[in-house]
């Protein structure tokens, strides 16, 4: 459970660094690159084993990785567009609601378990996070500009669908940190290609203040991944009570710390689904 507790805490904070970015005008695509560099030297920092390039080359989940440094940064920046052109709130909801696909997937294929109880609690957590995460002046974004919302939906499912899938398929306990720090070089590889292509069309600099922004972020993002992985290894929990909870308190805590840091307004329905969330949380655990 205090993986899954650090886990939380530190993909909250993702979402808290991203919300300064904007803030200190800092450019998100170089700071998201500086980020995977990081979290990469992070995992390479955390093996308890020899680095040996050949062997990871050849391990069983190396496609895996790659494909997944192509939608960690894919992803990350269509995150940060949708925050963007379609507001935090249909950011949260995106990213957040597709819960549903790792559920489904861990139900569907490892055969966990389902009941009434649990169903419940799925279609309660959904609803938490919409209504948690909805502001008033910006529902009506749901009508238009759908794109970036959809891609992220199902972006973010597959990425957490993926970690299990290969967790569970492939990767021992002690080559986690070296699995996630993989992931994380491939996609600082493709999102430092993107820089150099944009820098080639048009000369941009690159300030300080994005590596050093970027640094914070990496670390931050390499143990929500790292924990996440550590939690979901852990026999207490099955996977689809694993990432409903997860999400949900990540939505929950979040909206609390723009209550109090950011002195972001919320309104009754914020409200309703944060204890509608309480209450998911406590039947999908239980049941």
């Amino acid at each position: 459970m205090i993986y899954l507790l650090l886990s939380i805490t530190a993909s909250t904070l993702i979402f808290i660094i991203f919300k300064l970015l904007d803030k200190f005008k800092i450019n998100t695509l170089q700071a998201i690159v500086v980020n995977y560099f990081t979290a990469c030297l992070f995992g390479i920092w955390s093996y308890d084993e020899p680095l040996n390039v050949t062997k990871v080359l050849q391990s069983e989940w190396i496609y895996g990785a790659i494909g997944l440094g192509f939608l960690f940064i894919a992803i990350f920046n269509v995150m940060a567009l949708t925050a963007q052109r379609n507001g935090i709130s249909v950011v949260s909801v995106a990213s957040k609601m597709s819960v549903i696909i790792p559920v489904v997937f861990g139900v569907y294929v490892y055969n966990e378990g389902v009941g009434a109880q649990k169903i419940i609690g799925i279609i309660l957590a959904l609803i938490a996070v919409y209504l948690t995460s909805v502001r008033p002046k910006t529902t009506s974004n749901f009508n238009k500009g759908l794109v970036l919302p959809i891609i992220l939906f199902f972006g973010s499912g597959v990425i957490d669908t993926s970690i299990k899938y290969f967790e569970t398929t492939y990767v021992s306990e002690n080559g986690i940190p070296i699995f996630s720090a993989t992931i994380f070089a491939f996609a600082f590889i493709i999102g430092s290609s993107i820089l150099i292509y944009k820098s080639i069309k048009k000369p941009n600099k690159f300030p300080l203040r994005a590596v050093v922004a970027g640094s914070i972020l990496g670390i931050v993002n390499y143990f929500s991944i790292y924990y996440l992985l550590k939690a979901l290894n852990h026999e207490s929990l099955e996977s689809s009570t694993l990432f409903t909870v997860n999400n949900v308190a990540i939505v929950m805590v979040s909206t609390l710390l723009g209550l109090l840091v950011f002195k972001e307004s919320i309104s009754k329905t914020n409200w309703f689904g944060i204890v509608l969330a309480v209450v998911s949380i406590v039947l999908v655990t239980l049941s």
